[in-house]
C-alpha cells in the first residue's frame, strides 16, 4: 500500500491523544479509534507515521502495532491475556541452565543471578532452578504472586510486556523493565546469552545474525512503549 498522508500530526482525542493523517484520524485493524493515554508517545507513533516511505511497511511502525494490539486484543480481555503471560511464571529463563561447560554457566550465572535476586525482593518469593530442559514446578506462593503482578498493569502496559516475555523467554526480566529495575539492554543482553553463545561457538552465520536482531528490534519496540507510558 502507498502511502496516502503529508503529515502526521497529534491531536487531542478526549482525554488521550490520537494521531491524524491529514486530517483523518488513525484507527485500529478492528476501526477503533487510536487513542494514547500520554503525549509522548503519541509524539513517538507520529514520528513512526512521518518517517514512513512512499510504501509503508508495518515492520516500521512498532509503536502503532503494539498500540493496535493494546486496544484491539488486550483491553476486551485483559484477565486472559494478563494469565497468558502468568503463565510464564512455571518456566522462567533464568531458572533452567546449562550443566556445561564452565565458560556459559558463569555467564549464565553473571547475568540471571542478579535477575533472580531482585525478583527474591521485590515479590518476597524463592525460585527452584535445575539444569537440562526437565520441567521443575515452581512453589505456588510464587506462582501465585506472580500472577498477581500482572493483575496490576493496565492494557498498554501488558501489551509491551507481552513480547519482552515471549521473546526473552522471562517474566522476570519483563517485569525487571517494566519497574526499572534493569534497562531494556541489560534484560536483552541476559535473554539472549544462549543465543550469542551459540553464534560465538558456530561462527558467522547471516540467517541466524539476522532472526536474533529481529527479535531485538521487537524487544527494544516493546520496552520503548513502556517508557513511553510515563507522563
Amino acid at each position: 500500500m502507498k502511502r496516502f498522508w503529508q503529515r502526521a500530526t497529534v491531536v487531542q482525542q478526549g482525554d488521550g491523544w490520537g494521531i491524524s493523517l491529514d486530517g483523518r484520524p488513525v484507527r485500529t485493524p478492528a476501526r477503533a479509534l487510536l487513542v494514547l493515554s500520554t503525549e509522548t508517545l503519541a509524539n513517538a507513533i507520529a514520528s513512526e507515521w512521518n518517517r514512513v516511505g512512499e510504501k509503508i511497511d508495518s515492520s516500521a511502525l512498532p509503536l502503532t502495532g503494539l498500540a493496535n494490539a493494546a486496544i484491539d486484543r488486550v483491553a476486551p480481555e485483559r484477565e486472559n491475556f494478563a494469565a497468558i503471560l502468568a503463565n510464564y511464571a512455571q518456566g522462567d529463563l533464568t531458572c533452567y541452565r546449562a550443566e556445561s561447560p564452565s565458560a556459559l554457566v558463569d555467564r549464565q550465572a553473571e547475568q540471571w543471578d542478579p535477575i533472580l535476586a531482585w525478583a527474591r525482593r521485590r515479590f518476597d518469593v524463592d525460585f527452584v532452578t535445575t539444569t537440562g530442559l526437565m520441567h521443575v514446578p515452581q512453589p505456588a506462593a510464587t506462582v501465585d504472586r506472580l500472577s498477581h503482578a500482572l493483575s496490576v498493569p493496565d492494557p498498554f502496559s501488558l501489551a509491551g510486556l507481552s513480547p519482552l516475555v515471549t521473546i526473552g523467554g522471562s517474566l522476570l526480566a519483563a517485569l525487571a523493565v517494566l519497574e526499572k529495575a534493569m534497562t531494556a539492554h541489560d534484560a536483552w543482553t541476559a535473554v539472549s546469552v544462549d543465543d550469542c553463545w551459540q553464534l560465538e561457538q558456530w561462527g558467522s552465520d547471516a540467517e541466524a545474525e539476522a532472526a536474533l536482531e529481529n527479535r531485538r528490534a521487537d524487544f527494544m519496540a516493546a520496552a520503548s512503549l513502556l517508557a513511553l507510558l510515563e507522563p
